[in-house]
């Protein structure tokens, strides 16, 4: 008798320490881009820039052989006080260089301080070691430039991983 009541304890044990990771949605819910369209007139007489940003979806461990996939936050922040930011296009790249998404393909606007984030889930490997994105921008005060960061974080077990990349502007 003891040892089916040792057993059933085991069994409990057992199936309550599920290592099952939470289900996710399918795809992430992106921002609302078309509820954030720009008026074409809104963008006449601005500077424009583009903004590279590197993005990790998974990193190497120990050699090429072992790695950690990432979960990433993009975030396209508006750096201004008192003026929205147009963004007109944020294209997603490969380690190899090739196109792999346009998130956002008309000019949408943000906010005055406001950030708008793009989701690159922990299951999405796409981007590989060298994944970037570039983006197309315009603002009213070229002292107000936007500000293009990425997070990316994972964790195994009882231990994490997370570090940041942050935007470069270059000549489109």
């Amino acid at each position: 008798m003891k040892r089916i009541v040792f057993l059933l304890f085991v069994f409990a044990f057992i199936s309550s320490c599920s290592s099952e990771a939470p289900k996710e949605d399918p795809m992430p819910a992106d921002e609302a881009w078309n509820e954030r369209l720009a008026n074409p007139s809104e963008l006449d007489s601005l500077t424009e820039g583009s903004t590279y940003l590197s993005v990790y979806t998974h990193i190497y461990s120990i050699s090429q052989h072992r790695s950690h996939n990432l979960t990433a936050t993009v975030s396209l922040r508006n750096t201004s006080k008192t003026d929205k930011i147009y963004i007109k296009s944020a294209n997603y790249f490969d380690t190899k260089g090739n196109m792999i998404n346009a998130y956002i393909d008309k000019p949408i606007y943000i906010n005055s301080m406001e950030t708008a984030e793009i989701m690159l889930f922990e299951t999405d490997t796409l981007g590989g070691t060298g994944g970037n994105f570039i983006f197309d921008w315009a603002v009213k005060n070229p002292n107000n430039k936007p500000l293009f960061e990425a997070v990316m974080v994972s964790t195994i077990g009882q231990q994490g991983l997370s570090f940041m990349t942050q935007g470069v502007e270059i000549t489109p």
